[in-house]
């Protein structure tokens, strides 16, 4: 760790490091069209940044259907990791930063509310060097926007969580971080996130470097 900049940079995975809403929308609409309803952008938009099962319960909500919870979330991972296996389309700037963060040797973390199942196959192909370690949904008792799933990745790379900046591109992901205390660089995807204290807001990954990453913990 620097004295001078971030303890660790951590990342969000859906939205923020690959481009999988599109992917997340159409295993959505595949998976409701089973349970007998229709599925739209303005739907998903309500769920983004949030857990598999906050996604399964409203589905099951709005259809009325009489499925096994547990089904309904087993046809969704099976959805994206099919998907996610063939192909894990990058957002722009992702893998230069990643690249730049990892030769300056700043540690980072993967931390996303996605099962270990999905984050598993997006490891493959970004590249588990990257990362000195990753939290998955499924692996803490409560996801983002609930600060756990990051002071849990803090905890564990013994950063503190106010030196930490975390590069985030939904509203539930930027709450998650900004209770746990950390720097927060937020990428809006689906969602309009307006900047606040702590809280830079850019386009794009493109927009992002680790010089001005360090300059956000100066």
């Amino acid at each position: 760790m620097t004295g001078g900049g971030p303890h660790a940079v951590l990342f969000d995975m859906d939205g923020l490091l690959i481009d999988s809403e599109h992917v997340w929308l159409e295993v959505e609409s595949e998976v409701m069209a089973w349970l007998g309803g229709e599925w739209s952008p303005a739907h998903q938009e309500r769920l983004v940044g949030g857990s598999l099962y906050l996604a399964v319960d409203y589905m099951l909500e709005l259809t009325g259907a009489d499925a096994p919870r547990e089904e309904v979330g087993r046809r969704m991972l099976d959805g994206m990791v099919e998907r996610l296996s063939a192909c894990v389309p990058m957002m722009p700037g992702a893998k230069d930063l990643l690249a730049e963060v990892r030769a300056a040797g700043v540690t980072a973390a993967l931390v996303s509310s996605s099962h270990r199942r999905l984050i598993e196959p997006v490891l493959d192909a970004v590249g588990r060097e990257h990362f000195a370690l990753s939290v998955a949904g499924d692996e803490v008792a409560q996801t983002k926007p609930h600060p756990e799933p990051y002071l849990t990745a803090a905890a564990r790379l013994g950063a503190d969580p106010a030196r930490c900046v975390v590069l985030e591109d939904s509203p539930n992901g930027v709450a998650a971080a900004e209770a746990a205390g950390c720097v927060t660089v937020a990428v809006p995807g689906l969602l309009p996130i307006p900047p606040a204290p702590r809280r830079t807001v850019v386009a794009s990954l493109r927009e992002v470097n680790l010089e001005r990453l360090r300059s956000l913990v100066a």
